[in-house]
């Protein structure tokens, strides 16, 4: 699950970055070109929510005591798509302003919009650049949760090993013990015949000594 989850993850990252980059670019197109590049930047925005929408599945069937830190980036990346549809909104705002400004020969009010937008860029860049950190981080603690994954499995498979190995031991001390109850039990059962033997064959001797005294008399 994790690893379709970090696969979901990493394409939302890629997808969002070259949404910022488009939205950046959308204030200085001409217009045929901005509306083209506004249709797909809101595809774009669709297929983010769809990633969205996979990843709040897979988060969903973590089990509750690991899903924290999952929940806690869902919450970020919903919040990144939140400020990505703000942003392209105000750059196609920006961008009327600037053709009505145009049209109205207002140059003053022109060149406060330009220092608007490259205040605007420059967030942006920072955002992306943010968010590739971000990326950089989740691919750290991702290998870094893998690797905890396979001590804590070569751990259990030598404790499982160690388990198997005192079970072949008892069950070996067992078998000696078996034996030698065995050999005990025959020992006795043999002294009993034996007892028994001589028992009888003493019988015999006392009977036949009174028969032959009788005999005698």
């Amino acid at each position: 699950m994790s690893s379709d989850f970090e696969g979901y993850e990493q394409d939302f990252a890629v997808l969002t970055a070259d949404i910022t980059n488009k939205i950046a670019r959308v204030p200085r197109l001409p217009p045929d070109e901005k509306k083209q590049m506004v249709a797909n930047v809101e595809k774009q925005l669709e297929e983010a929510k769809e990633l969205l929408e996979q990843m709040d599945l897979e988060v969903r069937e973590i089990p509750p005591q690991s899903r924290g830190m999952f929940s806690n980036r869902m919450r970020s990346y919903k919040r990144e798509m939140g400020k990505l549809e703000t942003d392209l909104k105000r750059s196609r705002i920006a961008y009327s302003d600037e053709v009505r400004n145009e049209l109205l020969g207002d140059d003053g009010n022109s060149s406060e919009n330009q220092r608007a937008h490259l205040l605007d860029n420059t967030e942006r860049l920072e955002r992306s650049s943010r968010r590739l950190e971000a990326g950089y981080q989740i691919a750290v603690e991702t290998e870094q949760i893998g690797q905890e994954m396979l001590e804590n499995l070569s751990h259990d498979r030598e404790k499982i090993q160690r388990a198997r190995e005192r079970l072949r031991e008892t069950d070996a001390n067992l078998g000696k013990s078996s034996r030698v109850l065995t050999g005990m039990l025959r020992r006795i059962i043999q002294n009993r015949i034996l007892i028994v033997i001589l028992g009888i064959v003493l019988v015999i001797t006392i009977l036949t000594a009174i028969t032959f005294s009788v005999r005698g008399h």
